[in-house]
């Protein structure tokens, strides 16, 4: 892919594996018998997993009936992330009660969420990668099985040391939803792949809202352990749900090893605009989120409405609509080129962020305002960046979206620390106003490269402006049609003058033969004057 001259829209994951420039022929259209990159044939595949586990008889691979990727398998994929990425988020709201059964102080239980986080961080570096590597099935089926019997370590243990050690396990191996998603990208009809990612990442978005308000009501009535046992038992049910619902696939890049593959991510972020762009599109972005949700407790909280501990809680529910919302986003970035969707989505944050700065402080309804514009829109634009970022190399699936998903850790952190410390040292106006220069500058990045520049053109636009997907596809087909029809009638009008030369030689040929005839019958008749 990379040795091509393509003309691949920007963020497009459809359209750049089916259009070409009129100049190159069409590539083949992937179909339900040949998608872009499955095996060709089932060599890397097993009919076990780990070597004795079998595999279901449905869901063993085939590339003459590849698995269907329906509805139920999709949100089969957001169940899987909802209940492991919640192991990441359970011990937020339950640190005073760690702190009275470890009998610590507030700020050495205060390390169990940086551990946990660090953890996840350390695994989306070192284990999603491995998407890239082997077989994605029996590697969810361990990470899934991992973070659930460990979680039966955090249950019962009754030592510090012992629960911030598993914590920090936990949070390495709590990346499944990051392998589930370029899966996704694979089995997923091309027309449906951002409809797809969006149910997925909907799925986690959910599983970061419902820990922290399960963790808090259960907490609130029995002990803490409570809120594990239960992460204990839905994690195997995970597990048991993937293993009977989970197609198998073969490995990709054979060949290649392990540190070639993390070598392989660093390379891309500076080799491929699209994830550049992408990169720096996403960390701001993710700061302006993070920033909101972490300093929406001390507006609330403080003198501006004075809210109690639970009606704040309640405003995390808002982000229901966002979940609520996924398949209408994801239907809508199908019918576009991706870039276009992100773009709408840039400038809605643009504009919710300067609501935000105008009034957040004078009345809730614009508080709830803001919410939902964050959450609608957030989501918007990580799923459309997300579906073009995959789109650049169908066998680096998994990295790419790794090297965004740490783009987006990224973006976390300095929304944490820097929007803390704007929003204590001078309030919420000058937070907000960060929030929107942070918006701005993702909008000018977005802007510098335009949704149709091919592959490794940096900067500029090219390819004209259409935003719809269908007008786009349409009209690189008729060019290549052109451009074969071009190619059919140069190769016509050679034939003809060939046949011409041909025929015009066979006539030559024939007169040379008829004058030889008559001079040889001239020479006859002279020769019987003559006796």
């Amino acid at each position: 892919m990379s040795g091509r001259q393509v003309t691949e829209p920007l963020d497009s994951v459809s359209i750049s594996e089916t259009l070409q420039p009129a100049s190159a022929p069409p590539s083949p259209q992937p179909t339900e018998k040949h998608r872009e990159d499955p095996a060709e044939s089932v060599a890397g595949t097993s009919n076990r997993d780990f070597g004795f586990l079998p595999i279901p008889k449905s869901l063993r691979y085939d590339p003459e009936h590849p698995a269907h990727f329906g509805l139920a398998m999709n949100v089969t994929f957001g169940l899987a992330s909802t209940f492991i990425v919640s192991n990441l988020y359970y011990c937020q709201p339950l640190l005073i009660q760690f702190a009275q059964a470890f009998d610590v102080t507030y700020q050495e239980v205060s390390n169990i969420p940086t551990l946990v986080q660090a953890g996840y961080a350390i695994g989306l570096l070192f284990i999603t990668p491995l998407g890239d590597l082997i077989r994605r099935r029996p590697l969810l089926l361990l990470l899934t099985g991992i973070t659930a019997s460990l979680t039966i370590g955090l249950a019962i243990t009754k030592n510090l040391v012992v629960f911030e050690v598993l914590t920090f396990l936990i949070g390495i191996a709590s990346v499944t939803p990051q392998i589930l998603m370029p899966l996704a990208a694979d089995l997923a009809p091309p027309e449906r792949r951002a409809s797809a990612l969006s149910i997925v990442l909907s799925g986690l978005l959910f599983g970061v809202l419902i820990a922290r308000v399960l963790a808090g009501i259960v907490a609130q009535f029995v002990t803490w352990r409570v809120v594990y046992f239960i992460a204990i038992g839905v994690q195997y049910a995970v597990l048991l749900l993937l293993y009977w619902m989970l197609p198998d696939y073969p490995a990709k890049n054979k060949g290649v090893t392990y540190w070639g593959i993390l070598y392989s991510m660093a390379k891309y972020t500076v080799t491929e605009p699209l994830l550049v762009q992408a990169i720096l599109i996403t960390i701001p972005s993710s700061a302006v989120f993070t920033n909101w949700w972490v300093t929406l407790t001390f507006l609330l909280g403080g003198p501006q409405y004075n809210y109690s501990t639970i009606v704040i809680g309640l405003f995390g529910l808002v982000g229901m609509v966002g979940v609520a919302m996924a398949p209408l986003i994801g239907r809508t970035i199908d019918r576009l080129v991706p870039w276009s969707a992100t773009l709408v989505a840039v400038v809605a944050l643009v504009i919710t962020h300067a609501i935000q700065t105008a009034a957040v402080g004078l009345n809730v309804a614009v508080v709830i305002i803001v919410c939902i514009g964050l959450d609608v829109f957030r989501q918007t634009q990580q799923v459309s960046i997300t579906t073009g970022v995959l789109g650049l190399e169908p066998n680096a699936r998994s990295r790419l979206n790794a090297v965004v998903l740490l783009a987006l850790f990224l973006g976390q952190v300095m929304g944490t620390a820097v929007g803390s410390k704007v929003y204590t040292a001078h309030g919420w106006r000058p937070d907000a106003a960060l929030n929107l220069c942070w918006m701005g500058f993702a909008l000018l990045v977005l802007l510098s490269r335009g949704p149709h520049c091919r592959r490794y053109t940096w900067l500029g636009w090219e390819g004209g402006l259409e935003l719809r997907k269908s007008r786009v596809v349409a009209r690189q087909q008729e060019a290549n049609n052109a451009a074969a029809d071009k190619k059919h009638g140069g190769e016509s009008e050679e034939a003809v003058v060939v046949g011409k030369i041909g025929s015009e030689e066979k006539r030559r040929s024939e007169d040379e033969a008829e004058d030889r005839r008559r001079e040889g019958s001239q020479t006859r008749r002279s020769a019987d004057e003559a006796v």
